[in-house]
């Protein structure tokens, strides 16, 4: 945790204010230090940006998890509208 704290300029306290707002949910090593993945690191990093700006931690929690969300559904969208564009081929059927 003190590596992933230092990787973003925040505080310990800070990272785990996160976990008790389940925004990040870092997995645990054997020894129960908290392991980071670099997508939680990101969103770590937006809480801060968000934090820093004066948004109030409960809040940034919920406006990363609707920016998250949206990125989600713009993406199925787009995957969509390609399947809709190019659509597979039928299979032969016997007469």
């Amino acid at each position: 945790m003190g590596r992933a704290a230092e990787l973003l300029g925040v505080t310990q306290a800070f990272l785990r204010s996160l976990d008790s707002a389940k925004l990040v949910t870092p997995l645990r090593s054997e020894g129960g230090h908290r392991r980071y993945s670099r997508y939680q690191l990101r969103i770590a990093a937006r809480a801060r940006e968000l934090i820093d700006q004066g948004t109030p931690v409960d809040a940034a929690c919920r406006i990363i998890i609707l920016e998250d969300q949206l990125r989600d559904a713009l993406r199925i969208n787009a995957e969509l509208r390609q399947a809709q564009q190019h659509p597979a081929p039928e299979p032969d059927t016997p007469d």
